[in-house]
Parts: structure tokens; C-alpha cells; sequence
């Protein structure tokens, strides 16, 4: 193709052609070679507006970068932000969100708070963390239990949690009484240790008035593998309208009291286990006997 006096005469008609060969999916090098345009200038004039094929595009990896710093350009970070936050020169940033607005200026005070609160929520992430790891260790040390180990666990359990005989209200029954599943779990496998058979089981939920009842029935139904119609009547607490209560939400299901019926004989026991205990330590650790 030829053009008067070495120039391009018919910029319109070229243009046409142009556009046309870069819909069919043709790169700038094609389309200089197929026009005999060899004018950088002349050529992306031509094809201006026109996307470049998809196939033409190399990968760029620095496009998740650029695309993270438009997000946070919009969230009104500043450069010094993203630069720290992405690791990227100031210079790429300016140049990826220059189209954005500007962000609007903080005062000098309500940045260094937030400065503070990112440092405080970061220390926060860490220390949540080095909870986590102690307590993932302390449950991998107690992960398996002898018998033995249950049934002192069972005496201590109760003896802090359980009803206690006094000399002035004689009351020798077995009655414990809890809001945490996994205690109550616990204590059920002691008793089952102990050989007390199911059937001599009786539960009651005990829960305030403003809470949802039924659904507490159910709950500790599961827990302890019964089906809640068996329970006795749950005692119901009237709420103090001057106390300010914590235990409230959809998580609050009051407690379970488990009762063993004709369990004079297992109370004498459970004493008579707590206070040699306490005697063994007396004897044993006092003495250096370890």
C-alpha cells in the first residue's frame, strides 16, 4: 500500500482498517505489517480506543499487587500505608490509583489512634494465638484418663460442685448441680465408674423465667442422652428486674440438676473418698513423700 508524498493521507479510511484488523484479534505488529504503517505514532492513533487481543496480554504479576492497592487507595489509606502494607514503591502506587479520588486528610491525632489501635489489635491476634497453642498443648496432656484418674476427678468434682450433708440440715443426697456440659458429662461417666445405673438418674432443668425453656429442655436432653419428657418439672427463677444479669442470650440454657435416687449409701462414700484424700495430702506431701 502506498500513500502520496510518504505520508497517510486518508487517515479515516486507514483508521476503519485498522480497527477492523484489531477486532479480528490481530496485534500492532500485524497490523503495521498488513498496512505498511511503520510510524509508531501513526499506528496506535489508529487503533486507539481498541482493546489489544487477549492473547497479546503477558501476565503481569504485579496485577493482584496493583489491584490491592486500589482497594485499599479506596478504603482511604495513604501511600506510606500501602507502601508498608504491600512492600511496592511509592512511585508504582502513585501511578495504579491516580484515577482515584484523594482520600481525605486525617487529623494528625486520629491517625496515630488508628495507628495504635492497628498495633493493639495485631498484639491482641498474637496473644489469642499463644492462648490457643497453651491451651491445644494442656488438652493433649489429659487427652487420655485411667479410671483411676476419673474417679478422683469424680470426688473433687463433686465435693466442690455436689449438695453436702451439714450437722445442723441432715441431707445425705447425691445432688449435682451445673450450667457446663462437659462437667456434667464428666460427672455422668464417674458415676457410671462407680457402677450407679442409669435408671436411677432423675433431671430437672433449672433456668430463669426470661429464657427459652423448652429449648433448655432439649438441649440438656442431648446432653445426657435422654429425652427431655422424662425430666421432672424445671424450677423456674424469677428475674430481678434491679440485677443486672450476664447470663442471657440464645447460649443460656440455665442448669441441669442430676439427683441419684436412694443414694444415702454413694453420699457416705463420696465423703469418706473426699476426706481421706485431703488426709492422704496431709500425710503424704507434708512428710516429703512424693
Amino acid at each position: 500500500m502506498t500513500h502520496a508524498s510518504g505520508k497517510y493521507a486518508d487517515f479515516e479510511a486507514l483508521r476503519e482498517k485498522a480497527v477492523a484488523l484489531r477486532r479480528q484479534g490481530l496485534s500492532l505488529r500485524q497490523i503495521r505489517d498488513e498496512l505498511k504503517i511503520y510510524n509508531n505514532d501513526i499506528l496506535n492513533r489508529l487503533v486507539k480506543g481498541e482493546p489489544p487481543p487477549a492473547w497479546t496480554r503477558r501476565p503481569n504479576a504485579k496485577d493482584d499487587l496493583r489491584a490491592r492497592a486500589r482497594e485499599l487507595r479506596l478504603q482511604g489509606w495513604t501511600y506510606d500505608r500501602i507502601e508498608a502494607e504491600l512492600g511496592c514503591s511509592k512511585s508504582s502506587i502513585s501511578l495504579w490509583v491516580r484515577d482515584l479520588p484523594k482520600p481525605e486528610r486525617r487529623d494528625p491525632t486520629e491517625q496515630a489512634k488508628l495507628a495504635a489501635r492497628k498495633r493493639w489489635e495485631h498484639e491482641l491476634a498474637i496473644r489469642d494465638e499463644e492462648r490457643l497453642r497453651t491451651k491445644r498443648a494442656a488438652a493433649q496432656e489429659t487427652a487420655e484418663l485411667s479410671a483411676r484418674d476419673l474417679f478422683i476427678a469424680g470426688v473433687a468434682l463433686y465435693w466442690a460442685e455436689g449438695s453436702k450433708d451439714k450437722p445442723y440440715d441432715r441431707r445425705e443426697n447425691v445432688l449435682f448441680v451445673n450450667s457446663d456440659p462437659g462437667v456434667i458429662r464428666l460427672y455422668l461417666a464417674w458415676l457410671d465408674l462407680l457402677g450407679v445405673e442409669r435408671d436411677r438418674l432423675r433431671y430437672r432443668v433449672m433456668i430463669h423465667m426470661t429464657a427459652d425453656v423448652e429449648g433448655a429442655e432439649r438441649y440438656w436432653g442431648d446432653v445426657v442422652g435422654v429425652d427431655s419428657s422424662t425430666f421432672q418439672k424445671t424450677t423456674i427463677k424469677k428475674h430481678n428486674p434491679k440485677t443486672v444479669r450476664k447470663n442471657v442470650g440464645e447460649n443460656y440454657r440455665g442448669c441441669l440438676v442430676v439427683r441419684v435416687s436412694q443414694g444415702a449409701e454413694l453420699y457416705r462414700r463420696i465423703e469418706g473418698w473426699w476426706h481421706g484424700m485431703v488426709s492422704g495430702i496431709t500425710t503424704s506431701f507434708s512428710s516429703g513423700k512424693v
